[in-house]
């Protein structure tokens, strides 16, 4: 028996099957009929079956945080490249030693960045903190941290609701390097991917706020992805943008050249906020997420 959630993958699977087994015996292979299409690993292993996949990542998230009280989320976006402050610092130290100008120039590099880990586990304890307290007994945490599940800001920002006691989502995707579910997110919310598509629906299906700290390809690709949503109106809802240290953003997007080109407008820099601290982030973000809270 399958569970009243998994029907809706059934359903399609037993639609989807008979083609399958019609693809299999046209290529001239062995063809095994089982009783339950959804059962039947190889046939969910095959690409006839993709869209199966996908809807179960899609509805196997959906399902799982609903019955976990998940409803709002703040992501964090940022860099998997940067590390812990004690970690940095003992990357410097053996650069040092070695003698070796190009390690050290990339240990310097690290150590500097590296108080942008400690700023998001700060703001993400902050917030977590914050929603504990405004929580009910209908909803205890009515603002979970989300995000991509991996190392360095992911990490920071998953630890640092972890750190106060406060429930946080990975959702994790399977990729060649770089990519493993860090120790802070809590068990019954880590979550893993194969599509890129649906991981970012889920991004973005319960986020009422999103921090960008400095990244690189990822983050850039998820903020644009975002703030291109706000300017078409596709995300009708209200959703706070905040971009941690302006200095880095300020250097590594020229808005203010897009405006000069056309193709954006001044109003569209309203789509977000910078913040180069902790205590703006919060504020920033508090004063928006508090509209979400039930009267």
């Amino acid at each position: 028996m399958l569970s009243p959630e998994a029907q809706p993958v059934r359903a399609v699977a037993d639609s989807i099957y008979p083609f399958y087994l019609r693809a299999v015996a046209k290529r001239g292979e062995k063809v095994e009929v089982k009783p339950l299409p959804v059962l039947d690993e190889v046939f969910m292993n095959s690409h006839e079956a993709r869209w199966l996949r996908i809807l179960a990542e899609t509805s196997y998230a959906q399902v799982r945080m609903k019955a976990l009280k998940v409803n709002n989320t703040i992501v964090f976006f940022g860099s998997a490249q940067i590390p812990p402050p004690d970690v940095a610092a003992s990357l410097l130290q053996e650069a040092r030693r070695s003698g070796d100008p190009e390690a050290l120039a990339r240990a310097e590099k690290s150590s500097a960045a590296s108080v942008y880990y400690g700023q998001a586990r700060e703001l993400a304890a902050r917030l977590t903190r914050w929603a504990l307290d405004k929580g009910t007994p209908a909803e205890p945490q009515p603002f979970a941290i989300c995000t991509g599940g991996g190392p360095s800001i992911m990490e920071a920002a998953n630890r640092g609701a972890h750190d106060v006691g406060g429930k946080s989502v990975g959702l994790n995707i399977w990729l060649p390097h770089e990519q493993n579910p860090n120790p802070y997110i809590s068990p019954e919310l880590n979550f893993h991917f194969h599509y890129f598509f649906t991981r970012k629906f889920h991004f973005l299906y319960r986020a009422k706020a999103l921090v960008v700290f400095p990244g690189g390809y990822g983050s850039l690709d998820e903020l644009f992805e975002v703030l291109n949503l706000i300017k078409t109106g596709i995300m009708i809802k209200q959703v706070a943008v905040v971009l941690y240290g302006s200095n880095f953003w300020k250097k590594v997007i020229n808005f203010d050249f897009m405006i000069e080109t056309g193709v954006i407008s001044r109003e569209d820099l309203d789509y977000f906020t910078y913040a180069d601290s902790v205590e703006e982030a919060f504020q920033v973000l508090t004063a928006h997420l508090s509209r979400y809270l039930k009267k």
